[in-house]
């Protein structure tokens, strides 16, 4: 079964627009992989990427962040090929307790405005 192994821990990033940065690594055991994904301490993410239009961020927006920090990190990493990365995404999305039509709607996002945001052997962190 697909799960978080722990708790997503972050602080806010000063001087960054919505940037949050891992304090200690996150473990998620996905099914997908049938392996255990790292993102490490000290990885920068944005969460979901969601347009700040209200309607669209009222039903998508800060919903699943665990979810969303583990896919920064598979854009950024390329661990995994972009349409698996994405399939991870939905996986744990829905393992986060997101409704199943709100997790198609994330996953369809990604799949249509992902493609210039995978950008592999890219790796943010903050000393």
């Amino acid at each position: 079964m697909s799960k978080f192994i722990n708790e997503l821990e972050v602080r806010y990033t000063p001087g960054n627009d919505n940037q949050w940065t891992l304090i200690s690594p996150l473990f998620y055991h996905s099914v997908t992989t049938k392996s255990v994904i790292t993102v490490p301490c000290g990885f920068v993410t944005d969460f979901a990427s969601v347009p700040r239009v209200p309607f669209i961020f009222d039903m998508l927006g800060d919903i699943a962040q665990a979810a969303a920090a583990l896919h920064d990190w598979l854009y950024a990493s390329g661990t995994f090929p972009r349409k698996q990365a994405d399939r991870i995404f939905r996986e744990a999305v829905l393992v986060s307790g997101v409704p199943v039509w709100k997790a198609w709607l994330m996953y369809a996002a990604v799949r249509l405005f992902g493609n210039g945001y995978y950008l592999p052997g890219v790796y943010s962190s903050v000393d």
